[in-house]
């Protein structure tokens, strides 16, 4: 999980392969994890962890994907993902088995 960065250093790109809603998870929407996982560079997002989610960038080179967030409401961390079986594939494919609304 890399962060914090200030307000838009990640939500404010208009680039094609950015977004705002992704899955179940809605932009704006506070959520917290209900089933432990771990991201891309080896952070575990513990049961409990709360955070508002603000969007997500798809890399299709290398199936990365970034699903920004924010801890604090002031500002903002990126959860790196990656869409392969080996990695967080599962995970993604399966976000409201490990987030749910707050």
């Amino acid at each position: 999980m890399f962060g914090p960065r200030a307000k838009g250093f990640w939500t404010s790109s208009r680039a094609p392969n950015c977004g705002s809603d992704y899955g179940a998870l809605v932009a704006g929407r506070q959520y917290k994890v209900i089933k432990a996982f771990t991201d891309y560079d080896g952070d575990v997002h513990p049961v409990g962890e709360s955070w508002v989610y603000l969007g997500f960038s798809f890399l299709p080179y290398d199936s990365g994907l970034s699903l920004f967030v924010s801890l604090d409401g002031r500002q903002e961390w990126m959860l790196p993902m990656q869409l392969i079986p080996e990695e967080q594939e599962a995970v993604v494919h399966a976000l409201e088995e490990h987030v749910a609304p707050a």
